[in-house]
């Protein structure tokens, strides 16, 4: 008997913890910070920095998001992109806070926005959600945010040419339990038809010498796909980090019932190729989290020249 309540007091304790730590995880974040580096980077003049947000869900942290926001401008970031699902993609859950925040950004450097699942409900169901999409996409291209939506946007980045290109797949591809087939030729097909900015001519996405090819393609499961299509920098969310996180081991389960994925809130080096997924900023439904603190993104580009120094 006496192991029986010594056993029975350990568990209470155990799950007492636990439900403290979800709880402080769940209402707080961290900047994570990235070295990124690539033979392909031979233009960039120096050291460049880019934060990547994803899955913020309407979260708020502080007044107005400001203690976010603050973290953002600490950075002094040359670039920001987000990986979508700023917002949560429900008939009673309006766009408002999501757009408070990101908003402000473009006072801080250039935004591109890439959507997410969530963002592409409200956009495949105009019957259940109205002109809320509508509505909040030109609320973002007003505030000066370049949208892309299965759109390439080609930039001067401190003298590297690159562009960014925005994946956006159906939303059928999120079903529970189920993931769909795709491979390069999907990749090329769904951004076959964009559009340039800086009349630059478009050349085949990730096969021009001196250009770097980031691609914001909100769901990491289909990994192989973005990196067989030629991608330099791929940059996901989607997960939440896999909601519990085991030292080691990564995340625990996807939002489609998959468990432990590959990718699920790390940075991995394949070749001369780098994933990057985040583990969001917010949360939704399950609202858990546990060693799996919601993160801001800060990545670092470092120049070619630098990397060659640093390999002597």
């Amino acid at each position: 008997m006496e192991i029986l309540m010594i056993l029975a007091i350990a568990a209470v304790v155990l799950a007492a913890a636990a439900a403290f730590e979800i709880y402080r995880e769940v209402h707080s974040f961290t900047v994570t910070r990235y070295n990124v580096t690539s033979p392909r980077l031979k233009g960039l003049r120096r050291e460049t920095k880019i934060l990547f947000l994803s899955d913020l869900h309407n979260r708020v942290y502080g007044r107005h998001n400001e203690r976010l926001l603050q973290a953002v401008r600490e950075e002094k970031p040359d670039l920001i992109l987000i990986g979508g699902d700023m917002l949560v993609g429900k008939p009673d859950e309006p766009f408002d806070t999501a757009l408070e925040f990101v908003s402000q950004l473009p006072s801080i450097c250039p935004v591109y926005y890439a959507n997410g699942n969530h963002e592409g409900r409200m956009k495949e169901e105009p019957g259940k959600y109205g002109y809320a999409y509508t509505d909040y996409r030109k609320a973002l291209e007003k505030c000066g945010i370049r949208l892309l939506e299965n759109d390439i946007a080609h930039l001067n980045l401190n003298g590297q040419k690159a562009e960014i290109c925005g994946l956006e797949f159906p939303v059928y591809t999120y079903r529970k339990f189920h993931r769909s087939c795709m491979d390069k030729n999907d990749i090329a097909d769904y951004l076959s038809h964009f559009h340039t900015s800086d009349d630059m001519t478009a050349e085949t996405p990730g096969k021009v010498a001196d250009q770097y090819t980031i691609l914001l393609a909100h769901n990491p499961a289909y990994m192989d796909a973005y990196l067989e299509w030629g991608a330099d920098l791929v940059l996901s969310g989607h997960l939440h980090g896999g909601l519990v996180r085991i030292p080691g081991l990564g995340g625990i389960v996807t939002p489609q019932g998959f468990f432990f994925p590959k990718y699920s809130g790390e940075m991995t080096r394949e070749g001369e190729q780098t994933v990057i997924v985040s583990r969001g900023l917010g949360s939704h439904t399950l609202n858990i989290r546990l060693f799996n603190i919601p993160e801001l993104i800060s990545i670092h580009l470092i120049p070619a020249s630098q990397n060659s120094c640093n390999d002597l």
